[in-house]
């Protein structure tokens, strides 16, 4: 398996703590992002074949010993034209494991992902509510459409949506493509349309739920793999400031327990 960790953005909503550094390298709870990441990847035996993909500020980003590959757009396009710059690591035949560069997770998480054996499988928390409630009032107001089928398999995400009952779970940011899939999911990429627009963005600042959603309608199986928590999106310096906070009163471990 090869591992593509994404993390060319300019995180502006993490700033200052972002003014000297990529995303990934913020601390939490005195380890960056990116080091947590991979500690959970070697927990689960996910040690070699890691590729992280940078762009801002990439001299400071310390991989431990993983490649480095750079988006030299990064500051005009977005996700999915970050994550094909790495494409010739997804190698045919090789299960393919893409993780945005803002998030941590616990173990466990990881291994839902990896005991996944649909074509495309996604990490969705069921309990994303409870989560989203210590980030912002009404937790709707930052959340995205996931819909599934009886048999968990996705038909819509992404989105914004109406009501509670449009959001069966959250979308992590952690993808699992199985290895045979891997030359036909390159071939998607390849024959997207580059003038058309997805979800309101062009092509080069297409989403990445936008692109798995592609996938869907193109009649790809995606699943799901549900979880309860354990892990965390830090996405602005106040979330950063509070899951630091809660993390030193103890009272972070019950969303996600950090290692040490």
């Amino acid at each position: 398996m090869h591992t593509l960790i994404l993390a060319a953005g300019q995180g502006t909503r993490l700033r200052p703590y972002t003014n000297d550094r990529p995303k990934c390298m913020v601390a939490l709870a005195g380890k960056p992002l990116l080091h947590r990441q991979m500690a959970a990847m070697e927990a689960c035996g996910v040690k070699g074949g890691i590729t992280v993909i940078g762009g801002y500020r990439s001299g400071d980003l310390d991989t431990l010993g993983g490649d480095l590959v750079l988006n030299p757009e990064y500051a005009s396009t977005n996700m999915v034209r970050t994550l094909f710059c790495a494409r010739d690591r997804m190698k045919p035949g090789e299960d393919l494991l893409i993780s945005y560069g803002d998030i941590v997770y616990e173990p466990s998480v990881l291994q839902a992902v990896l005991e996944c054996d649909a074509p495309v499988c996604l990490a969705a928390d069921r309990e994303w509510k409870r989560l989203w409630q210590l980030r912002m009032d009404e937790p709707l107001d930052d959340a995205e459409t996931f819909i599934m089928d009886e048999a968990g398999y996705v038909k819509e995400l992404g989105k914004k949506p109406r009501d509670y009952s449009q959001v069966q779970a959250q979308y992590m940011g952690l993808i699992k493509i199985r290895g045979d899939k891997v030359e036909a999911f390159l071939d998607v990429f390849d024959g997207l349309d580059r003038n058309a627009f997805y979800d309101g963005k062009d092509f080069d600042n297409m989403y990445m739920t936008s692109f798995i959603q592609h996938l869907i309608d193109t009649g790809w199986p995606v699943k799901a793999c549900l979880v309860n928590n354990g892990w965390l999106e830090v996405d602005t310096a106040d979330e950063l400031e509070a899951y630091s906070a809660m993390a030193e009163k103890g009272e972070l471990a019950s969303y996600c327990a950090l290692s040490n």
